[in-house]
Parts: structure tokens; C-alpha cells; sequence
């Protein structure tokens, strides 16, 4: 078991697994293309996490200085894998500086890509100033300087928070649930709420998917609580009437076309898989899904395996999962790893 267990990414996924495999006395290695740790909740900004209320810098920024704080884990910023040759417990991965790392193995802990709303320009992203993401909200209020209309900095009265851009649309190639987008919104919504006491904020929706435990302290309480008020509807575009955007569509519950002014309107984009998912299929020899995420066999039989012995696969790199959960299974392919690697001594030694 000399050989240490190579993590590829650096965010929520990524730290669990290194930690896990350090707290167990085992070298982990974690390989990141970004200039620092901590994935999309830092990289991105994020605010306030679901569901357990913290600022993202705090929670997230608490697992990575227990990672680089551990004398166990190497971290190779800035650095990609160019190859990664080899069988289970004897890899060789390839840095693209030309440096070397011996693994006995490896775990994908890459996540995701946020939605790029520019392929949905019917909702007005990138033609209209005011319509923003959830992201870029999140980064208004975790950077302190509050929510303001990006066209010229005044608080918004009336905001719309229109649900699934870049989930659950055929036409758009993205069929799935991006799964934690409507939980995030209605947090996103309260917080608008807090911040501005005199706004207006309504959330459009197909469907609202808050999973689990979590309708009653967010569904239920941004409207009860924080006065959100919801419309089901189908929305056409978003267009502008020279002084308040106006979002158009269907209120499906009363079957009527509706046209309503905002001062900004947000989008909450889904996960796309990572953006460098068709390269790591190639470098890692791993099978992808249909949808471009990395596949996995059944749950019931196997623990954060790939099609490929040897290498694991933990978090958003999957599927849309909540922060949570990658964390959870991060571990979980952990102690996989381990466990493969412990097999020969194991055998070994009976």
C-alpha cells in the first residue's frame, strides 16, 4: 500500500476524498487545473450553502485547510493529467509539465459546469444587462456588495427567479433534473428578501422539485415566512419595454398568456457535465453516460467504481448532486480504493 491514491479535483468531492484517505494513514495526491482549491462553491463565489445555512467560504474554505494542512496530501495546482497508464494498485499519471505520479489508484472527483444561459437567448442572457444567473447573485451577496441591477446599480424592486434553465429541456439537449436548483432558488429568494425588504420576488416554475427534507424549510418558508410568491408557468421569452424587462409566457394553472415587469430576472441554471468530460474519458479510459457525465455501474454491487478497475468516481462528475451527497460518496470511493488496495496484503498475509 506505498503507492498513494491520486484524486483528480479539488472541490467539495475532491477534499472529502483526500481526507478520508489521510485519516486512514494512507498518501493522497489531489491534482486540480484550477489555481485553488475548493471547486465551484469557492471558484464560482457561492453564498449561503443548502441546507445547512453556512457561507460557502467558511464551509468550504474549513475542508480545505484541513487538506492542506495535512502533511499526507500532496496538491498540485494549475495542472492537468496528460496520461494515465497502468493497472490497479501500479498507475503512472503523466502531469502536463512531464512530471510523474505513481497511484495505486485513482479517484474522479471532477464535478460539474453551470449552464451557460447563452443557449437559451430567448430568456434574454447576454442581450438584456438585468438577467442574470443564480450564480452571479450568489456572488452579489457573498461579496458583501448586495443585490443591484447590473445596468446601473439600483436595488430591484420586482425580481423573477425563472426555474430549470438548462434542465428538463428537450429542445436543448439537457433531459435531466439538475436536482438541488429549486432548493437553491427559494434560499436565493429569502435571501433577496432579507437583503431588500421592500422587493418583490417571485419564482416561475414547471414543477418545484425542493427533494427530501427540505420543503418545508424552504418551499413553504420563503413563502409563508419571506412573502416569495410562486407562479406555475411556461415562459415564451424575456423581452424589455424600453424601461422594466418583462417576462412573457403561460400561467398554466389558469391557462392564460401573462406579461410581467421586472427589474431583474434571474436564471437558475442546471448542471452540464464537466466541460472536460471527453478528454478525462480518453485519459482515464472510463466509459461516459448519455448525457456526458461519467458512468458508473449499479449502486447495489459496487461502491464509486468506473468502468475501468481501479478507477473511482465520486460527486457531480455523475450527474447534478448536492454538496452533501458528493461529499458522502467521496468517502465512500475512498474506502473502495483502500479496500482494493488492501486486497493483495490482505491475501498475502492469509
Amino acid at each position: 500500500m506505498s503507492k498513494p491514491v491520486l484524486i483528480i479535483g479539488g472541490g467539495p468531492a475532491g477534499l472529502s476524498a483526500a481526507h478520508a484517505v489521510a485519516s486512514s494513514g494512507h498518501k493522497a495526491v489531489i491534482v486540480d487545473k484550477a489555481d485553488r482549491l475548493g471547486g465551484a462553491p469557492i471558484l464560482s463565489g457561492y453564498a449561503k450553502l443548502v441546507p445547512s445555512h453556512e457561507w460557502a467560504k467558511d464551509a468550504i474554505g474549513g475542508m480545505v485547510g484541513r487538506v492542506e494542512g495535512n502533511s499526507l496530501v500532496d496538491v498540485h495546482l494549475n495542472t492537468t493529467i496528460d496520461s494515465f497508464k497502468g493497472e490497479p494498485g501500479n498507475f503512472t499519471a503523466t502531469l502536463k509539465d512531464g512530471s510523474k505520479i505513481e497511484a495505486g489508484a485513482a479517484i474522479l472527483a471532477t464535478g460539474f459546469t453551470h449552464f451557460d444561459s447563452v443557449n437559451k437567448p430567448e430568456w434574454g442572457f447576454g442581450t438584456y444587462p438585468d438577467v442574470v444567473t443564480t450564480v452571479q447573485v450568489e456572488q452579489m451577496l457573498s461579496s458583501g456588495a448586495g443585490v443591484k441591477c447590473p445596468s446601473d446599480g439600483r436595488a430591484p424592486d420586482r425580481v423573477a427567479i425563472l426555474l430549470c434553465v438548462g434542465s428538463r429541456d428537450r429542445q436543448i439537449g439537457r433531459e435531466w433534473c439538475s436536482k438541488i436548483c429549486c432548493t437553491v432558488s427559494a434560499n436565493i429568494a429569502m435571501e433577496i428578501r432579507e437583503a431588500l425588504p421592500n422587493s418583490n420576488v417571485y419564482i416561475y416554475y414547471m414543477d418545484i422539485r425542493t427533494f427530501g427534507l427540505l420543503e418545508g424549510p424552504y418551499y413553504w418558508e420563503s413563502q409563508e415566512t419571506h412573502k416569495v410568491k410562486y407562479i406555475k408557468a411556461r415562459i415564451a421569452e424575456v423581452t424589455s419595454d424600453g424601461k422594466r424587462l418583462l417576462v412573457k409566457g403561460e400561467d398554466t394553472l389558469v391557462k392564460r398568456p401573462i406579461s410581467i415587469p421586472f427589474d431583474m430576472v434571474v436564471h437558475a441554471i442546471g448542471m452540464d457535465p464537466n466541460v472536460d468530460n471527453m478528454t478525462l474519458s480518453a485519459v482515464f479510459d472510463v466509459k461516459l453516460n448519455k448525457y456526458g457525465f461519467v458512468e458508473k455501474p449499479s449502486a447495489y454491487l459496487h461502491m464509486g467504481e468506473t468502468s475501468r478497475p481501479g478507477v473511482f468516481v465520486a460527486g457531480a462528475a455523475t450527474g447534478p448532486e448536492t454538496i452533501d451527497d458528493s461529499i458522502a460518496q467521496a468517502q465512500a470511493a475512498a474506502m473502495a480504493a483502500l479496500n482494493m488496495l488492501r486486497a493483495p496484503v490482505m491475501e498475502a498475509a492469509e
